[in-house]
């Protein structure tokens, strides 16, 4: 494992890369680092040339200090990293926030993508009722600090978070957000408009990994948006809400590895 550095708009960003192939970027979610595709990486790193960035504010990266800082400045961000890594075309596969970060990218850049992931993730912009669960977490953190808004909230990305260690390592791991991350991270994703246009219009395979117990982000969303590409691999987690990277892991690692061979033919 690679631990690598880039400098984005004076913005210090930290990336880690590991193994040789086909080159793989996977994009951690909200109140999340690189450290969330752990086991995926483990799985994966003998077969692929796997880049696991931390996002701006996130784990080892610096935040990025503009105010109208949104998921467009995030997908440029992993365009730079793949310039530093001299890699011109890639897979990349986005959970929740990363999800929506992964569309941007697909946005701009679609010839530098032979597949991507939705894991967790939608194409929808959010609705008014979003929207008001957003802004209300936005004053929360303001009023109480991440500790405690993290501490409410990821018990609830679970499916059966009673005495999980990985929801305690998940808020744990979230002490060290700045409050001024997490708004940063809530205001983008309000911010963006809705992409299914991107999904229907996508020429490369696009992976759909949906947790049947989601509320984050509900099940019906994502089976709506899974036939609009033409071409698509459509997976399950019966036992995962939104964290299925954790929850089921094995079955999480089997769905990547299937849908990054299709994506390497």
């Amino acid at each position: 494992m690679e631990e690598k550095y880039i400098t984005f708009n004076d913005t210090i960003i930290f990336y880690k890369t590991i193994g040789k192939g086909l080159p793989v970027v996977f994009v951690h979610g909200f109140a999340e680092d690189s450290s969330i595709w752990d086991k995926q990486v483990e799985f994966l790193k003998d077969k692929y040339h796997l880049i696991v960035p931390d996002l701006p504010g996130s784990g080892r990266s610096a935040m990025i200090n503009q105010k109208d800082a949104g998921l467009e400045d995030y997908a440029e961000v992993l365009n730079k990293i793949l310039q530093a890594e001299k890699i011109e075309k890639c897979i990349m596969i986005g959970h929740s926030m990363g999800g929506y970060t992964t569309l941007a990218f697909a946005e701009k850049y679609p010839g530098s993508l032979t597949g991507f992931g939705l894991f967790h993730s939608s194409a929808y912009a959010d609705d008014d009722a979003k929207l008001q669960t957003r802004k209300k977490a936005i004053d929360f953190i303001r009023s109480n600090g991440t500790d405690a808004f993290l501490k409410t909230t990821i018990p609830g990305l679970f499916y059966k978070p009673d005495n999980s260690e990985d929801v305690n390592a998940l808020i744990e791991r979230g002490r060290s957000f700045k409050p001024e991350a997490l708004i940063q991270y809530y205001e983008a994703m309000m911010a963006r408009p809705d992409r299914t246009t991107i999904l229907r219009e996508a020429a490369v395979p696009v992976l759909f990994v949906m947790g049947e117990h989601d509320k984050a982000v509900p099940f019906k969303h994502s089976l709506e948006q899974s036939h609009l590409p033409g071409y698509s691999f459509i997976d399950i987690l019966r036992n995962s809400a939104h964290m299925g990277m954790l929850e089921e892991a094995p079955k999480a690692n089997k769905i990547l590895a299937n849908f990054l061979l299709a994506g390497s033919l």
